[in-house]
C-alpha cells in the first residue's frame, strides 16, 4: 500500500523502495500462486491483482478521507505482473514448477520496474508532504544516515534481483 511512502525516508528512500518492492512482489506472489494452483485456471493471478488493487483504492480512499490529498498515497502497479505469472502458468501447460520457476521470476523483475515508473508519472509525495505539516517526529522515529554500502543507487536493479529470487521461494510455499 505505501508505494509512494519511499521518498519520506529521505536518507533511505531507495533502500525503502527496495523493501517495499520485495515486500508486494512476495505478498503477489504467493496469494496469486495459491489462487492459480487451487483453481487451475488461466487468469486466476490476475483476477487477484484486481482484488489487491481494489484494496489498496479502498486504503488510499482511507487516506483521502483523514484529509491527505488524493496523490498523497500512490497505490502499487499489481497488474501486470499478475498477467505475467498467468501467462507463465498458460505457457508452461499449468506446470506447477514452472510456474514458480519462471512467474516468480517474472513477477520478482517486473513488479519494481512497474511501480518505479508509477512513482515517476505522479506528484512528489515529499512536496506535498511540505504543504499537509504534520507534527514533528519523536526522537526515536528520526531518520538515521545509512553509514554503509550505497544499495540505494539502483532501487530497481536491487528490488528487481532480490524480488525475484524471493519470489521463487514464496511462490513454491503459497
Amino acid at each position: 500500500i505505501n508505494a509512494g511512502d519511499y521518498i519520506f525516508y529521505t536518507d533511505w528512500a531507495w533502500t525503502s523502495f527496495t523493501v517495499f518492492s520485495i515486500s508486494q512482489t512476495l505478498m503477489l506472489v504467493v496469494g496469486a500462486t495459491y489462487y492459480l494452483t487451487f483453481t487451475g485456471v488461466p487468469g486466476t493471478a490476475t483476477y487477484y491483482g484486481l482484488i489487491m488493487t481494489v484494496y489498496t483504492w479502498v486504503a488510499k480512499g482511507a487516506w483521502f478521507a483523514l484529509g491527505y490529498p488524493y496523490d498523497f498515497i500512490v497505490t502499487p502497479i499489481w497488474l501486470p505482473s499478475a498477467m505475467l505469472l498467468d501467462l507463465a502458468y498458460w505457457a508452461t501447460k499449468k506446470n506447477k514448477h514452472s510456474l514458480i520457476l519462471f512467474g516468480g521470476v517474472l513477477v520478482g523483475m517486473s513488479l519494481p520496474l512497474f511501480n518505479m515508473v508509477n512513482l515517476i508519472t505522479v506528484a512528489d509525495p515529499l512536496e506535498t508532504a511540505f504543504k499537509y505539516p504534520r507534527p514533528t517526529l519523536p526522537p526515536y522515529m528520526t531518520p538515521i544516515e545509512p553509514q554503509v554500502g550505497k544499495f540505494y543507487n539502483s532501487p530497481v536493479a536491487l528490488g528487481a534481483g532480490a524480488g525475484s529470487v524471493l519470489a521463487v521461494t514464496f511462490a513454491a510455499l503459497g
